[in-house]
C-alpha cells in the first residue's frame, strides 16, 4: 500500500509557475514509477508525465514539453512537478500515482493515487 498527497496547488496568472509536491508514505517508494496526471473541468483525466523508479529518466505529454519538469527525492519519498510558464488550459486538478510496473500512461497501470490538487491560471 502506498499513500499519496499532494500539495501546492492554487490560483496563478498566466506566465507564472507553481510546483506541486507529492509526499509518499507506506512502502518502498523507489519501487514505484511515479505519474503526474490532470483532469480539467468537464473532461477525462490525462497523462501529464512520468518519472522512472531511480534514474530520474522523465517522458511527458507534447503541450507541457519544456514547461513543466518532473524530479523525485527517494530519500525523502517526494516527486515534484515544476511547471512554468503555465496557460489557462493547464487549470486542473493534478493528481499523482504510483505504478509498480514499468513505463505507462494509462490509467489503469497506475495502483495508487491521491486526492489532487487545483491548479488554476487566469489569463
Amino acid at each position: 500500500q502506498v499513500q499519496l498527497v499532494e500539495s501546492g496547488g492554487g490560483l496563478v496568472q498566466a506566465g507564472g509557475s507553481l510546483r506541486l509536491s507529492c509526499a509518499a508514505s507506506g512502502s518502498i517508494f523507489s519501487r514505484y514509477v511515479m505519474g503526474w496526471f490532470r483532469q480539467a473541468p468537464g473532461k477525462e483525466r490525462e497523462f501529464v508525465g512520468a518519472i522512472s523508479k531511480s534514474t530520474g529518466n522523465t517522458y511527458y505529454r507534447d503541450s507541457v514539453k519544456g514547461r513543466f519538469t518532473i524530479s523525485r527525492d527517494n530519500a525523502k519519498n517526494m516527486v515534484y512537478l515544476q511547471m512554468n510558464n503555465l496557460k489557462p488550459e493547464d487549470t486542473a486538478v493534478y493528481v499523482c500515482a504510483a505504478d509498480s510496473g514499468g513505463w505507462s500512461r494509462r490509467e489503469s497501470d497506475y495502483d495508487y493515487w491521491g486526492q489532487g490538487t487545483q491548479v488554476t491560471v487566469s489569463s
